[in-house]
C-alpha cells in the first residue's frame, strides 16, 4: 500500500512549542505506545508507528517543506522517503509533487493507488482499517477519487462538510461546504453530512493527469525546478469540489484535528509534560514545560501553560485558538530546532554573542562547514566524541574546550554516548545563513563513529 503523509506548515496556534522550523507535528507530547519510562513521541512518529503496525509493508512517503527535512530524519531515521517542497504552494502542488515523486523517482506505476493523509490527526487504530478500505476502493477504479467522511460528534465550525445526496440512478453525489456557522453545521449534520477529513485516495495516473492540466506538467524534475511558480491552490478546491466520480468511506471512530492547544490537550494522556506542580485546587489545567525549571500553578482553572525557549504561554483553553494573531507580532530568531544529527537550543542572546546548547545523537555528526562572520568556542559538557578542525582530529570529552576563528572548517562526531556542547558564537553579524559546507576530509569521510 502506498501512503503519502502531508506534513503541513508551522502551526503557530501551538506556540511557543512550534515555530517556523519546528512544526506542530514534531512536538513530542504523547506517551510512546505502552511506555512506562516517560518516553514521548510526536504526531508524526505516532501516525508513522500506527501505519506500520496496521500495514507493515506500507510504503510511506512524507511530503514536507525543505525546512522540515532534518526534523523528519531526526525522528524517523535517514532512510524514510521524503518528497521535498522547495517552498509552500498549498496542498494541490504538494500532492502533485509527491505523486510525481512516487511515479518518476520511486517507479510506482500510474495504475497503482495511493492514500494521502495529514500527519496531525489523533486517531484510533480502527482509522487505518478505513484507510485500507479507501486504498482498495481506489485500486478497483470504479470511482476516480475516494474520500473519508468522519461521522461528526458536534456541530463544528472548524471543519468542512461532505453532504451526500441520492442520484436518480440510486447512487450518491457529494457537495462540499467549508467551515460553516454553527447553525448551518447543525442543519448539515441533521441532513446526514460528514466532516471532510482531508484524506484522499486515487490512482496515481488520475492526479498526474490533473497536474498536467492545471500545472502544465506531471514530470517530477520539472515540477521541482518550477515549484515556486506553480499555482497556489488547495487540493479540495482544485480537485475534490470539481470531481463528480467520487466514493466515500465512512469512519466513526475517534478523530481529532490537533491544530490548537484546546484540542491538543484533549488528546494528551497526562496533565503535565516536563517539570511542573499543580495545586489540588487546579481544574482542567495542562502544563508543557521544556525549560528544565519548575512551573507552579495554584488555583488555576481551564488553562494551558506552555514554556519553551521560544517563550511562555498562559491561556484560557477556549481562547487558545486565537493566539496566532498575537504570535504573528513576535519577531525573533528560532531558538529551538531538531536537526538530522540532534537538536540545538538557544540559551542566551546578546548584541554580539549567542550561547547555544547543542545535543548530538550517538554516532551522529554535523556537516563539515565554516562560518565567515563569527568565531565559535565549543565546551563539551556531556558524553564524548571527535572534533575535526581544519582537517585535524581531536578527542572530545567532558571539559574539552575548542576555539575556532572565523573561516575555520570544522565538524564534530558524537561517540556512543552521544555528545552535548555549549557553543558560544561571537561576532558583529551572527546569522544562520553564515555557513558554507565543505566535503569531509577523505581520511575521515567514511568514519561515522569518530575516533574515541
Amino acid at each position: 500500500m502506498n501512503i503519502i503523509l502531508l506534513s503541513g506548515g508551522s502551526g503557530k496556534r501551538l506556540w511557543p512549542l512550534s515555530n517556523d522550523i519546528r512544526s506542530k507535528q514534531f512536538i513530542k507530547l504523547f506517551k510512546r505506545g505502552e511506555s512506562t519510562l516517560g518516553e514521548y513521541e510526536s504526531m508524526l512518529q505516532r501516525i508513522f508507528r500506527q501505519i506500520k503496525a496496521a500495514e507493515p509493508d506500507a510504503s510511506v512517503t512524507i511530503a514536507a517543506s525543505k525546512s522540515q527535512v532534518s526534523a523528519i530524519h531526526n525522528q524517523l531515521g535517514e532512510h524514510v522517503d521524503i518528497s521535498v517542497e522547495p517552498c509552500r504552494r498549498d496542498t494541490f502542488a504538494a500532492i502533485a509533487l509527491a505523486t510525481a515523486y512516487l511515479h518518476n523517482v520511486k517507479g510506482v506505476q500510474a495504475e497503482e493507488a495511493v492514500v494521502v493523509c495529514p500527519v496531525d490527526f489523533y486517531v484510533e487504530e480502527g482509522y487505518f482499517d478505513c484507510v485500507k478500505a479507501m486504498y482498495k476502493e481506489a485500486a478497483q477504479g470504479e470511482k476516480k477519487l475516494v474520500l473519508m467522511g468522519i461521522e461528526p460528534t458536534y456541530p463544528s465550525e472548524k471543519y468542512g462538510y461532505i453532504k451526500p445526496a441520492r442520484t436518480d440512478d440510486g447512487g450518491y453525489c457529494y457537495a462540499f461546504t467549508e467551515k460553516p456557522t454553527k447553525e448551518e453545521a447543525n442543519k448539515y449534520i441533521s441532513a446526514g453530512a460528514f466532516w471532510n477529513s482531508g484524506i484522499f485516495a486515487y490512482k496515481l495516473g488520475y492526479v498526474l493527469e490533473k497536474s498536467r492540466k492545471l500545472l502544465g506538467t506531471s514530470d517530477h524534475a520539472l515540477l521541482l525546478s518550477n515549484y515556486s511558480f506553480l499555482k497556489k491552490i488547495s487540493f479540495d478546491y482544485a480537485i475534490v469540489e470539481q470531481e463528480t466520480s467520487i466514493a466515500m468511506i465512512r469512519y466513526s471512530g475517534a478523530w481529532k484535528d490537533l491544530g490548537t492547544w484546546n484540542t491538543l490537550t484533549e488528546a494528551m494522556e497526562e496533565e503535565i509534560v516536563g517539570e511542573a506542580i499543580l495545586s489540588d485546587s487546579c481544574e482542567n489545567v495542562h502544563v508543557v514545560n521544556e525549560l528544565g525549571i519548575p512551573v507552579l500553578a495554584v488555583g488555576c482553572k481551564n488553562l494551558v501553560i506552555s514554556a519553551s525557549a521560544e517563550g511562555i504561554l498562559v491561556s484560557d483553553k477556549e481562547q487558545s485558538s486565537y493566539i496566532k494573531l498575537y504570535v504573528d507580532s513576535i519577531t525573533q530568531p528560532v531558538k529551538f530546532a531538531e536537526k538530522s544529527w540532534g537538536s540545538y537550543r538557544v540559551l542566551d542572546v546578546q548584541e554580539e554573542s549567542m550561547v547555544i546548547l547543542v545535543t548530538l545523537n550517538p554516532g551522529s555528526k554535523m556537516n563539515y562547514h565554516a562560518h565567515y562572520s563569527r568565531d565559535e568556542v565549543w565546551t563539551a559538557v556531556k558524553g564524548n566524541g571527535t572534533a575535526i578542525v581544519d582537517g585535524l582530529a581531536q578527542m572530545v570529552r567532558i571539559g574539552t574546550v575548542i576555539a575556532m576563528q572565523a573561516g575555520c572548517k570544522h565538524t564534530v562526531i558524537a561517540g556512543e554516548q552521544g555528545l552535548q556542547l555549549i557553543e558560544v558564537q561571537m561576532g558583529k553579524s551572527i546569522s544562520v545563513s553564515d555557513k558554507k559546507k565543505y566535503e569531509m576530509p577523505k581520511i575521515y569521510a567514511n568514519n561515522q563513529k569518530g575516533f574515541n
